[in-house]
């Protein structure tokens, strides 16, 4: 490997290739809001949510590396929410715990993000769990696991790239770690929203999925982000599992679910660099690696805007 893609690679590790976006407010799933709230607003969540990478930096700590242009910021300045009428607590590295425990970081300390609800808390969001099954590690493997192969098969002259190595790392005897994973996040979400609705009664909420990282075919991917053809369906397949495990959470929880994957498709990190939402290994717009760029969260805002009616 390259050392700029290990240099792009370790970023995108440092603050966790994937956070699930979740917009909290109680409503029916998916239905358009007639009078959109008009705050108070709490973003809470991980980095799909903090948008590293995306200049120009916000808020404290530094460390959790904030954009001023996530889309929780965009949704707020859309809203026309007042001065102290939102604030942005979400972090990158976070996982499900750190909605009620101070989270380390490499430069200060966020405080437990559930600490920013209260009872005047009109809306709420919520980006976490790709942490929590340790998606980071998983895409680290299925790096490693590739440029492997891509080394054997340059050697031997052939070799199958639709190979699926690192999936063969996860999945055995029918057991499959990622999914056994998905579902002890989806356990924890639960106490989370639940805790949510006590802390904030008022809020509305939504859950927002991820927008597509990969896409569903091979073709032209799998040089560009140093994973085979069958791991690229793998990894593509987790996060289609992790996005319904959020839908089917929200419409337990009796709350509202964003759908940022269908708007996305056609435009993953495999996407031509003018379209794409996500950036490769090594980014070509500011953008942390195999994260959101501003058009990505440009195009989450959309979709919370459209469900809020706005």
């Amino acid at each position: 490997m390259k050392t700029s893609v290990r240099a792009a690679l370790a970023g995108a590790l440092a603050c966790g290739v994937l956070t699930t976006a979740i917009v909290v407010g109680r409503h029916d799933n998916g239905a358009a809001d007639a009078a959109p709230p008009s705050g108070p607003y709490v973003a809470l969540g991980d980095s799909y949510t903090a948008g590293p990478g995306i200049p120009g930096r916000s808020g404290t700590p530094t460390g959790c590396d904030r954009s001023d242009r996530n889309y929780p910021a965009l949704v707020a300045r859309r809203l026309d929410l007042p001065a102290g009428g939102f604030r942005d607590v979400s972090c990158s590295g976070a996982t499900l715990a750190d909605l009620d425990s101070a989270q380390s970081t490499d430069h200060g300390t966020n405080p437990a993000q559930l600490s920013a609800l209260d009872g005047r808390t009109r809306l709420v969001t919520l980006g976490m769990g790709g942490n929590d099954i340790g998606f980071a590690s998983l895409v680290k493997t299925c790096v490693k696991s590739g440029v492997l192969t891509f080394a054997l098969n340059a050697m031997t002259s052939g070799g199958d790239r639709s190979a699926a190595p690192c999936r063969a790392r996860y999945v055995s005897d029918g057991a499959d770690r990622i999914q056994q994973r998905i579902d002890a996040a989806d356990a924890r979400l639960a106490k989370a929203l639940a805790e949510v609705e006590r802390r904030a009664p008022k809020a509305r909420v939504y859950v927002v999925g991820y927008p597509a990282i990969l896409p569903s075919h091979t073709t032209g991917c799998g040089a560009e982000m140093g994973l085979t053809g069958g791991d690229i369906t793998y990894l593509h397949e987790k996060e289609q599992q992790l996005n319904t495990m959020l839908r089917a959470r929200a419409g337990k929880a009796g709350v509202g679910y964003v759908d940022t994957y269908s708007p996305s498709v056609g435009r993953d990190a495999c996407a031509d660099r003018q379209v794409r939402w996500v950036e490769p290994l090594v980014p070509l717009a500011p953008a942390a690696s195999v994260h959101p760029n501003e058009r990505g969260e440009q195009g989450m805002a959309d979709a919370v805007l459209k469900t809020l009616g706005v």
